[in-house]
């Protein structure tokens, strides 16, 4: 495992330095990332890059005033510089009442392991090899005729957080990625589609042959779409776009959204807000998660929590400030960068699978839609109306029939969790996840 000794001692100093310039409290976090990218582009290589930094933010109290400012510069200057400038920051800032640390007897002192580090760091040539046999892979399905190009990716970030209030905790991530784009077909009826995959360990990556393969197959499926007349039908979300919706969903709960009433289920806690069938789950701990963490970023102990269960809708999403000002206790769901203060967002946050296979799920839909791409982001997360462009396949007698493209998908979302149906496919390769949904009733807009 990376030292971290060193930077919980430079954190610190700097909070010792802001607590003797006047400071009533104070929290410093630093990262310290490196990244590995190698891109080729029909058969050859085209880019190779390596970028590392590291960065201090430091949070200061006031009474109830906050300010925060980061720098990069980690030198004994630099870091007195840093302090003297929060601290007169905070002394200018308005007071927020719902501001400050967490208590002593909050923060949390157990830290579970996530396996969130893989040690093994691979160099760019190992990459660029990856990235070739995705590609090629990708070229070889009949019907390709060109490509954007697939790049692969390595990156390792290390962050440390200590508080005036008693808490310091650190962990390392690192992340393994691959991505293909390609295209198909000639001319104007050109049609382009792509596949990634990402994982915290190398090992557990899909095979580039695999990805690739798959990213030219969509490619060709795509090719000659056809334009459909405006109906109302049932839509299919792909994997690849029915996680969108449980983003939306992240969004509306959202501690912050909710304490300034600026969310479509601002009043929902306790209420039935989806069908009996599902239930969505937060799991911070999952091992070698894509969005997991040992503590949330005010020092916070972060558990499993059932979000959605059975339909019924059972918690926000909060951190401190948001928690204090709905008169609530902290979820554990803080997060932060160096640059401003926490605020509340999800971890592994997944819709838990249904008992219907994607077959069964389509099975009785006489004419439909299956989408496999939404564009735009046409969400009014105050109302929950929802309109985005999409493109995919359209259904008819229970069987994926034909490319369709240029359509747009428009409803509530409170009228589409209501009418959710999920399928058994679920697989975790987002960080956020879900399985095929279908939605009944939804507007499809076309010529």
């Amino acid at each position: 495992m990376p030292a971290v000794t060193e930077d919980l001692d430079l954190l610190s100093d700097v909070i010792a330095r802001a607590r003797k310039a006047g400071a009533d409290g104070a929290d410093a976090l630093f990262v310290q990332s490196a990244a590995i990218s190698a891109a080729q582009r029909l058969g050859e290589p085209e880019r190779v890059e390596r970028a590392e930094g590291s960065e201090v933010g430091l949070r200061v109290f006031i009474g109830k005033r906050q300010a925060v400012v980061s720098a990069s510069d980690t030198s004994k200057d630099a870091l007195s510089d840093l302090v003297s400038r929060a601290v007169a920051m905070a002394r200018a800032v308005p007071v927020d009442p719902d501001c400050g640390l967490a208590g002593a007897s909050e923060i949390t002192k157990s830290f579970p392991d996530i396996d969130s580090f893989d040690a093994a760091e691979p160099d760019a040539g190992a990459l660029a090899a990856l990235a070739k046999r995705a590609e090629a892979a990708a070229r070889e399905v009949p019907g390709v005729t060109n490509s954007e190009g697939a790049e692969a990716g390595w990156s390792r970030t290390r962050m440390a957080l200590l508080a005036s209030n008693g808490f310091n905790g650190s962990y390392t991530i690192t992340r393994h990625n691959l991505t293909v784009v390609v295209l198909a077909g000639s001319g104007t009826g050109m049609e382009q589609d792509y596949e990634y995959g990402s994982a915290v360990y190398g090992a557990d990556l899909e095979a580039p042959e695999e990805i690739g393969r798959r990213a030219g197959t969509r490619a060709v499926r795509r090719l000659n779409p056809r334009k459909m007349k405006s109906a109302k039908a049932p839509v299919v979300f792909d994997p690849r776009v029915s996680k969108s919706l449980v983003s939306h969903l992240a969004g509306a709960i959202n501690g912050a959204s909710i304490a300034r009433g600026t969310s479509f289920l601002k009043d929902k806690m306790g209420e039935m807000v989806f069908s009996r069938d599902i239930s969505i789950t937060d799991e911070p701990h999952r091992k070698r998660g894509l969005r997991s963490r040992p503590f949330d970023a005010e020092g916070i102990a972060t558990g499993r929590r059932l979000v959605v269960d059975a339909g019924v809708l059972q918690t926000w999403l909060l951190d401190l400030r948001s928690a204090r000002k709905l008169k609530l206790k902290t979820t554990g769901h803080a997060v932060r960068g160096t640059s401003g203060p926490p605020s509340p967002a999800a971890t592994n946050l997944y819709l838990e699978a249904g008992k219907l296979s994607p077959k069964e799920l389509i099975a009785d839909i006489k004419s439909g839609f299956y989408v496999t791409e939404l564009m735009g982001f046409g969400i009014n997360m105050v109302t929950g109306d929802y309109s985005r462009g999409a493109s995919g396949f359209w259904i008819e007698n229970g069987e994926i029939a034909y490319p369709v493209a240029e359509l747009t998908v428009a409803g509530n979302l409170k009228d589409m969790f209501r009418n959710m149906t999920a399928a058994n496919d679920l697989e975790f390769r987002f960080g956020i996840d879900a399985p095929t949904l279908r939605i009944e009733g939804l507007t499809v807009a076309g010529t």
